[in-house]
């Protein structure tokens, strides 16, 4: 199976555990009176949108080259990435203003709604469906190098976190009755940061790909590493890398004796741009500039 259409498939299957959710937290959330599962529900629904959200555009990402795309549609991956990372702040940010005017409420007197039993039910059932679809998606993520499915693992686990704040809150009410259903708001809050850390996470990535940010410089030192590691090939400079949705770019300046024939600096060049794909895959974008080792020896001197 090639690599989009995994990603379909882990995806498809994560959009169904989140339709289920849905309907099953709406439900619970009505019959069990809780305003908490309810907001629980509408989480999952910005789940769901993100998984339309990856498949629409893991599917234009995948397109070759063509005329007006010389370097192909990866960067769609990425725009991907950055719009789910969007969107998981915008939910931490609901959660986040909606537990602190429960707290207000709660403070000034006010009183909060008592859950029923078959809402704590549901969000554990929440949690263990959640994390376990973001251990799948996470491990595709990572065997697949794909930012697009790894934000997504993300926000699956967003929903779990969000349904262990609803779980304290109802078990919370459920056992010590009205006065610790404020424990629902409460761990909201904390949810609520969590998930802005994870969104900030995501978004520094796939903002910095967007603005062609360089590869980490450890990638950088290993690039070099290779290259001096080739014979007849000097002082590799000019390094210039960024991401492609989930492929490298690399440009380079090497130098080699200016006595070698047009091939065999060709030849050298090719050994340089394979040696590059066999480590990072072959669709690897690499452009060696060869200079002359005798020229830069004299703008030394």
């Amino acid at each position: 199976m090639n690599r989009e259409k995994e990603i379909y498939k882990v995806t498809i299957v994560g959009s169904i555990v989140n339709l289920l959710l849905v309907a099953g937290k709406f439900l619970a959330g009505i019959m069990g009176n809780s305003a908490a599962m309810i907001a629980d529900a509408v989480h999952s629904v910005s789940d769901f949108a993100t998984d339309m959200v990856v498949l629409m555009f893991v599917r234009i990402s995948h397109k070759p080259e063509d005329k007006t795309h010389d370097y192909g549609h990866g960067k769609y991956e990425t725009l991907a990435t950055t719009l789910i990372g969007l969107a998981l702040l915008a939910v931490a940010i609901g959660i986040i203003v909606e537990g602190a005017k429960k707290i207000y409420f709660w403070a000034n007197g006010g009183v909060l709604m008592q859950p029923g039993k078959i809402a704590f039910w549901m969000a554990i059932v929440s949690i263990l469906l959640k994390e376990i679809i973001f251990q799948y998606t996470h491990y595709k993520a990572r065997r697949l190098e794909s930012h697009a499915l790894e934000a997504n693992a993300w926000h699956h686990r967003s929903d779990a976190f969000s349904s262990i704040g609803t779980a304290i809150g109802i078990g919370g009410a459920l056992i010590g009755g009205e006065r610790w259903v404020i424990l629902d708001p409460i761990a909201s809050l904390v949810v609520g940061a969590l998930i802005v850390k994870v969104a900030v996470h995501l978004l520094k990535n796939g903002v910095g790909d967007l603005m062609e940010q360089s590869l980490p410089e450890e990638v950088e030192n290993e690039i070099l590493t290779m290259v001096n590691s080739v014979s007849e090939v000097f002082d590799p400079h000019d390094l210039r890398t960024r991401r492609i949705g989930n492929h490298y770019a690399i440009e380079m300046h090497v130098l080699m004796n200016g006595d070698m024939s047009l091939k065999e600096a060709h030849d050298k060049a090719s050994e340089i741009e394979q040696l590059l794909k066999n480590t990072y895959g072959q669709d690897t974008h690499v452009v060696v500039h060869v200079e002359p080792l005798e020229e830069k020896k004299e703008n030394i001197i």
